[in-house]
């Protein structure tokens, strides 16, 4: 039996770049027979063959390509787990892997196929082993099928998976918005507004959010939500060699609001993320979420670089006190003066009444106007902090102002509220 080990993956005759591949037919198959019912022939099959045992594969291909469906084989494995999204661009409607040549990385590859969606994944073995079972099914596989096979068996799953198979295909997931937040100097409230901000995006049911926690080493967005996470931030950016859909999910940690976070260490962990490795974080990111909200902190590090450059909106956090101000005007001179659109500006705790510098300065100072102002509201705000109950799930002036921008980041239209008429009484 010709068996393919992880250290062969890369071999020019057998990686997954260099495939075998073969269409198979009604025409050719010996199986092709009334054992498989009109549903599948009256729909072909697009299906992913993958096995290094040529005998196996020949076998599997001869039962799955009845009833006219399209096979194609290849005799290795992909040969990383960053070649997946690239396999999938076919659009196939099943992969059917052979496990044995290296069943744990053949695990993995099958937790990745299925994190990416749409397909349906099947293996086979000659291992009758329930503990193997188990975990290709924990894995995301939906049929563990035997050597030798049967063909009844083979046929029934054909059958479920054709079930499952959407009835138009949607066209490649655009990238989702790249939402960053930095503050002008520490304590600016920019995890606070993140935090919330991601809460009120979650709410949505049709569109997922992602929450990363930047503020490396010290951020604390996991803290205001009430949430203890296994995995940091700093796990991610020190694996990017296999960062994907399925490893960044292992990662996360989901609030109770619907909102995912990867969050900063508990512990204080000293580390110098490269901007290659961030890149790659929100690449991956993008990949499988509608919103992606990264909660910078004040570092200034990053700031100039192509990162920041790629996010769909960046919400600069500052403060109406003289040093904010100040700090606010040279990142907006020396980082973001081309961003225009693409960075709006918020003024955190602001109290009209008792500012010590007018509106007219401010603007002046920021070289722009502001297009946020978030109320001075500390009772709610230390409620949230004791509670860890955010502020976007309750009603306050900070929670309506937080919800607005939320809705102007998904480009919702503001519903005007309709005005009340004169009265003595209010």
């Amino acid at each position: 039996m010709d068996s393919l080990h992880s250290n062969d993956r890369g071999s020019s005759d057998k990686q997954y770049g260099t495939r075998s591949e073969r269409a198979v037919t009604a025409d050719s198959s010996p199986y092709f027979s009334s054992q498989y019912p009109e549903s599948i022939g009256g729909a072909a099959l697009s299906i992913a063959l993958i096995g290094s045992d040529d005998e196996r594969r020949s076998a599997m291909r001869a039962t799955a390509g009845a009833a006219g469906n399209d096979v194609r084989e290849f005799s290795s494995y992909p040969a990383t787990l960053d070649d997946v999204p690239k396999m999938l661009e076919s659009h196939y409607d099943i992969v059917i892997m052979d496990l044995d040549a290296d069943p744990e990385y053949a695990l993995e590859l099958v937790e990745s196929i299925c994190a990416h969606g749409g397909v349906t994944v099947m293996v086979y073995s000659e291992k009758n082993d329930p503990d193997l079972l188990v975990r290709c099914m924990r894995a995301g596989a939906r049929e563990f099928l035997t050597m030798p096979l049967d063909t009844n068996l083979v046929a029934e799953a054909l059958v479920r998976a054709a079930a499952r198979r959407p009835v138009t295909r949607t066209g490649k997931k655009t990238a989702g918005r790249l939402l960053t937040f930095i503050g002008a100097k520490g304590g600016a409230g920019v995890t606070t507004i993140a935090t919330n901000f991601a809460v009120a995006l979650a709410q949505d049911p049709n569109q997922k959010t992602l929450l990363i926690d930047l503020d490396l080493p010290l951020g604390d967005a996991a803290l205001n939500l009430g949430i203890a996470a296994e995995y940091s931030t700093i796990n991610a950016l020190q694996s990017t060699n296999r960062l994907d859909a399925s490893f960044l999910s292992q990662l996360l940690v989901k609030h109770s609001s619907g909102v995912s976070v990867l969050a900063a260490p508990g512990k204080f962990i000293p580390y110098e993320a490269s901007e290659d490795a961030i890149e790659r974080l929100f690449e991956v990111a993008r990949r499988d979420f509608d919103n992606v909200v990264v909660d910078w902190g004040s570092r200034v590090d990053f700031s100039g670089t192509s990162v920041l450059k790629q996010s769909t909106s960046i919400y600069l956090i500052t403060q109406a006190g003289i040093p904010e101000l100040r700090n606010s005007n040279r990142l907006i001179s020396q980082f973001f003066a081309g961003a225009g659109s693409q960075l709006e500006i918020v003024i955190n705790r602001f109290e009209p009444r008792v500012l010590g510098v007018g509106e007219e300065h401010i603007t002046k100072a920021l070289t722009r106007p502001a297009q946020w102002k978030i109320p001075n509201d500390y009772p709610s705000v230390r409620k949230m902090q004791i509670n860890a109950t955010p502020l976007a799930l309750a009603d306050s002036p900070i929670s309506r102002l937080i919800k607005q921008m939320a809705r102007s980041a998904t480009g919702q239209v503001e519903t005007p509220t309709k005005k009340k008429g004169f009265s003595l009484f209010g």
